[in-house]
């Protein structure tokens, strides 16, 4: 078993590996300094771990300069083990979804999540159903951003016929991101707000801890 300091610099490492200090504008010390800044918060996080939760996650959330991440460009730096993500929408129609008014974002260039499970709890549950009794728990669904940052730090957690909604981005439709697999490939697409699905979730987070 991995203390939270250990974990925190494996998911460090992956992002380096990934090359996010160059989506993000930065040199990598800049960008190391940026996200060793939240290391203190990993003592917010549940302690527990299971096959739909995990601790916290790393997310990349802006550039240099405060503009969001390239979704797109993050969604094809995953990977199910030698098969690589890709998003099945255009980079233009990606960018339209957006946090919504519920959710706020912490400043800076990243941010950690905390308390993340994947939802089969809401297995074959709406997306507007599931979104209902995870408010009423106090929870958050996750934006598209999170979705692409809990994939890429643990791959594992996306599981055939255990995928997830991502209830916390929109774009003004009743389209909901999610992640599934397709062809052994990691898939950012979208389902119906007010469709279930018996394969598909919805991903949750207990809090966002900023610097």
């Amino acid at each position: 078993m991995t203390t939270p300091e250990q974990e925190f610099d494996r998911q460090l490492q992956v992002l380096l590996d990934l090359d996010y200090p160059d989506l993000t504008g930065q040199s990598i010390a800049a960008f190391t300094a940026a996200l060793d800044a939240l290391r203190p918060a990993t003592a917010q996080a549940p302690a527990q771990q299971s096959e739909d939760h995990v601790p916290f996650v790393l997310v990349v959330a802006r550039t240099s300069a405060g503009a969001p991440i390239d979704a797109h460009a993050a969604m094809g730096r995953t990977a199910l083990g030698t098969h690589g993500g890709f998003a099945d929408l255009d980079a233009d129609d990606l960018a339209r979804f957006r946090p919504v008014d519920t959710v706020t974002i912490p400043d800076g260039v990243g941010y950690l999540l905390r308390g993340v499970d994947t939802g089969s709890d809401y297995l074959n549950v709406t997306p507007a159903d599931a979104l209902t009794s995870l408010t009423a728990r106090g929870r958050s669904g996750l934006t598209v951003e999170e979705g692409i940052a809990l994939l890429t730090a643990r791959p594992d957690m996306l599981r055939k016929n255990k995928c997830f909604s991502l209830l916390a981005s929109r774009c003004g439709d009743k389209r909901v991101p999610a992640l599934w697999i397709s062809q052994r490939r990691p898939k950012l697409g979208w389902c119906w707000n007010g469709n279930p699905h018996t394969w598909l979730g919805s991903a949750s987070t207990a809090g966002r801890i900023g610097t």
